[in-house]
């Protein structure tokens, strides 16, 4: 029998990967990654190793979860070590857990590997606090990948109302429906927001705003996904402590082929 590993690679600079997820990168005989890892960190991976796209857009994925979870059985079950790589934190909007139920069903051995997840690091990167201590002592993070017309799951009401700072994945198509919901449920008008394109990539671009004028904004600036969606007082504090946006791009790995 072999092992899994579930492994957050972090939110996309090659740098915030934990040492222990790197590790299981070099260690691993079969790796399956997703579409928004870095794949400048596959370069670590031993020069025999599998390397197995797995990654989702929106109605197009390169393989559906349940062949996911059945590659994840069936190399362990050969006596190979894997890794699983996503994007973030694995347990963060992704399908770690999904995905570790099964290996435990088949008892098959299996480590989660903590990574750093994209709604606290992206607005790091653009100079956002999401908790400041004259601004924000509470912070919430939402998935944005609903409907509107359906039963969402999300208390809007607590979250326009109770929370101070709220980090959105996922949710640049449904943008004017979170907008909706947010005013609808109390929060002001004038709340300051920023989405934060290709977070932690060199590509890095951020919008600022407020609920009132964003949708305008981010038609303007051709804003879309991978985005994140950060509300509240602590994006004003962009102005003065942004930082990763006026630094040259530090050199990074060459571009692997996958």
């Amino acid at each position: 029998m072999g092992k899994v590993f579930i492994v957050g690679a972090g939110p996309g600079d090659v740098d915030l990967i934990t040492v222990k997820g790197l590790r299981c990168i070099e260690c691993a005989d079969v790796i399956l990654y997703d579409r928004l890892i870095n794949k400048n960190l596959l370069s670590y991976a031993k020069r025999e190793a599998k390397l197995i796209f797995c990654g989702k857009l929106p109605q197009q994925h390169a393989m559906i979860q349940e062949q996911i979870n059945q590659s994840l059985v069936n190399y362990a079950q050969q006596g190979l070590i894997v890794t699983r790589l996503k994007g973030g934190d694995p347990f963060v909007f992704g399908r770690g857990a999904e995905e570790a139920e099964v290996l435990a069903q088949h008892n098959i051995p299996f480590e989660i590997v903590p990574g750093i997840t994209s709604g606290i690091a992206v607005p790091a990167y653009a100079g956002i606090p999401v908790t400041h201590r004259d601004l924000s002592s509470s912070f919430a993070m939402v998935t944005g990948h609903m409907r509107e017309g359906k039963d969402d799951g999300i208390q809007w009401e607590s979250l326009a109302k109770g929370i101070d700072t709220i980090a959105i994945y996922m949710g640049v198509g449904n943008l004017p429906y979170i907008r909706q919901q947010l005013l609808k449920y109390g929060r002001d008008k004038e709340t300051p927001i920023a989405l934060i394109h290709w977070g932690t990539f060199s590509q890095q671009k951020t919008v600022t705003g407020t609920l009132a004028n964003i949708e305008e904004l981010v038609q303007r600036e051709n804003i879309q996904n991978p985005s994140i969606i950060v509300v509240g007082k602590v994006v004003t504090l962009r102005e003065t402590i942004q930082w990763f946006e006026q630094n040259i791009p530090q050199p990074q790995l060459a571009e692997v082929s996958v």
